[in-house]
């Protein structure tokens, strides 16, 4: 996320797994993605990190992040473990916050 803040496409696009490198091919792409679709993890006014979950298998590193425009999501990281024991960002989804959550 703080590569986002700087537009720091090389550096953001580094920390997607190899799936979503080869899907997007360049960083210029990934960002480009990145702002048409997920604008509140593009530019937060707010983000906080809250404990990972395994998923049937599947790391999720949850994210609660207020948008620029206010509105609170839980963006959802799919984390994929690689060879050399790093984590990378395999996917993810924007979800509304539990109810009392922002």
């Amino acid at each position: 996320m703080a590569a986002f803040q700087r537009d720091a496409a090389a550096e953001a696009f580094a920390f997607a797994s190899p799936g979503i490198r080869m899907m997007f091919g360049t960083p210029e792409a990934f960002m480009a993605m990145v702002r048409a679709g997920y604008l509140p993890v593009y530019r937060p006014r707010r983000a906080v990190f809250d404990d990972p979950v395994d998923r049937q298998g599947r790391i999720i590193q949850p994210v609660r992040v207020v948008g620029p425009d206010g509105a609170a999501v839980v963006a959802l990281y799919d984390m994929e473990a690689q060879p050399d024991g790093t984590w990378l960002i395999a996917g993810c989804s924007l979800v509304a916050p539990p109810a009392g959550d922002a």
